[in-house]
């Protein structure tokens, strides 16, 4: 059986610039544990994260960070795993367990591409700050 048999199709989504507390609000107004973070490309919703309740706990109110403050583009989140919604339901309990990941959006097959590609850029930002260092020229720093 595919696991789109399986999915909830009603996701609460929000956008980089919701803050964390937004987000904690939706989450209590919907009775749910995560919010997934969508970009518009297209005309169409493209996932790129999902923020957790736990992130929240965790990540922002043990560390002392406001959360009315913080947006959910400021955290620091592992690239969004996600499945097709043709996968079996066997195959993706197993990515799962081997991503280490108790949530996983379902997406049809043009969004699974295209949220791929969302993360890139994100990453590739990251690796660069990691690996270069401040050039300086005559007064500019």
């Amino acid at each position: 059986m595919a696991i789109n048999e399986f999915c909830h199709r009603n996701v609460v989504c929000a956008t980089r610039d919701t803050t964390v507390t937004e987000a904690a609000n939706l989450m209590r107004q919907h009775h749910i544990g995560d919010v997934i973070i969508v970009e518009t490309r297209g005309g169409k919703q493209i996932p790129i994260g999902i923020v957790t309740d736990r992130d929240i706990v965790v990540e922002v109110i043990a560390a002392g960070i406001d959360p009315r403050l913080l947006k959910l583009g400021d955290l620091r989140l592992a690239p969004l795993v996600t499945v097709d919604e043709g996968t079996s339901y066997a195959e993706t309990v197993s990515r799962m367990s081997a991503e280490g990941v108790r949530r996983m959006p379902v997406v049809d097959e043009l969004a699974a591409p295209l949220a791929a590609l969302a993360g890139l850029s994100g990453r590739g930002r990251e690796l660069e700050t990691l690996t270069r260092k401040p050039q300086t020229r005559r007064g500019i720093a």
